[in-house]
């Protein structure tokens, strides 16, 4: 169904298109009751003024929007890149518009920004569901990028890595270098099938493969997947262990108290008796944590620095392991491992199938998985005698 003109509205007014103009442009040469009937009609019609209207008369206007939740987070910003270069080997330019995962703002991004501008949006929504996206009444092509919605729900393409997958993969690499009580970081409990509760369901998959019991209390929430978040929960799970000692420590530049574990000596130091992991086995059980799968780079270099203001090590008393390959993650000391999803690859599948709707593909909605892959680095190098 083709967008109404100003001349649709102009007939279901009973004016002429003069006038629907007029009332666009506020001018005070029109009867309030024709006024009213105007802006009724745009509203029946979901008008939407054209600010390039010439340019949209004579064809496109080679614009594309992508709108992700925050702009500053590494993985949006690197994917914000690849698909500028990826639209501009096709003639068009990408504007970026960051929404905080508002539910107003994303359905801005829903109804097409309301300004016959943009031809077609990546779209990677955080509150907006399936049901909603498919209830919108903006024709504008929308290719989803993310987790926290499907094509079956919305009717849309959608382009994802397989978390569930990866989540595994990267819990067995811990396993394999010989940790057994792992940690999960990032859980959203008010997300359900979103980006946490995924991993999760990798994570807690691999556990039982193993033949490990799933602790509930190694599962930490994060309201954000930001470093201050990965900081403070790890911060507060630490707390919450008995043994803590009140004595503050000048660690890596922080004043904090540090964990008293039995059988610990000073950080970093190896002494007689301690295993290669840093703690005997009383103290090994009284961290309850030998590994820590965090949801995104970001909460795991904020895990990491909670971490080594107690006192703690990583890799050699708990190994650290993130998401999305950020270069602060390769960076890092210990250099962080992580799951790297092929960006390139998402970027191009997005702009190439969103390019096709333009076009006026009609066929049913498709997803596409994206390749990913583990890069291991020091964070979670295996304990002494573990190939």
């Amino acid at each position: 169904m083709r967008p109404a003109r100003i001349q649709d509205v102009a007939q279901r007014a009973g004016v002429s298109w003069k006038t629907v103009s007029n009332v666009l442009h506020e001018r005070a040469n029109v009867r309030p009751e024709t006024r009213a009937r105007v802006l009724a009609a745009i509203e029946e019609l979901n008008y939407r003024p054209s600010v390039a209207g010439r340019q949209l008369r004579m064809g496109r206007a080679n614009l594309l929007a992508l709108a992700v939740p925050a702009i500053g987070n590494p993985y949006f910003s690197e994917l914000a890149h690849v698909m500028i270069e990826g639209a501009a080997r096709s003639g068009y330019t990408v504007l970026i518009d960051e929404t905080h995962g508002e539910t107003g703002r994303e359905g801005v991004v829903a109804e097409g920004f309301r300004v016959r501008v943009i031809d077609g949006i990546i779209f990677s929504p955080l509150e907006m569901t399936g049901p909603q996206l498919a209830a919108r009444r903006d024709r504008t092509p929308i290719v989803l990028i993310g987790e926290h919605v499907t094509s079956e729900e919305s009717g849309l393409d959608h382009v994802a890595i397989d978390n569930v997958a990866s989540a595994a993969e990267a819990t067995r690499h811990l396993l394999e270098t010989g940790r057994e009580r792992i940690g999960f970081l990032g859980h959203q409990s008010w997300r359900p099938r979103g980006t946490g509760d995924l991993r999760l369901q990798g994570y807690e998959q691999a556990l039982a493969a193993a033949g490990l019991p799933l602790d509930r209390a190694l599962i930490l929430p994060a309201a954000a997947y930001s470093r201050e978040e990965g900081d403070a929960r790890v911060a507060e799970f630490l707390a919450r262990l008995p043994g803590r000692d009140t004595t503050d420590q000048h660690v890596s530049g922080h004043d904090a108290p540090v964990l008293d574990v039995p059988g610990r000596d000073a950080p970093g130091r190896d002494t007689p008796g301690r295993d290669a992991l840093g703690l005997d086995t009383l103290g090994r059980n009284a961290l309850g944590l030998d590994a820590l799968v965090c949801a995104n780079d970001l909460l795991a270099i904020g895990a990491m620095r909670a971490l080594r203001r107690a006192g703690i090590r990583v890799p050699e008393d708990v190994a650290v392991l993130g998401w999305d390959d950020t270069p602060e993650g390769a960076f890092s000391h210990p250099a962080l491992t992580t799951v790297a999803p092929d960006k390139k690859e998402l970027a191009r599948l997005a702009v190439e199938a969103l390019l096709r709707r333009i076009d006026g593909d009609t066929s049913p909605p498709v997803t596409y998985v994206v390749p990913h892959r583990l890069v291991v680095r020091e964070s979670t190098l295996p304990r002494y005698g573990t190939e």
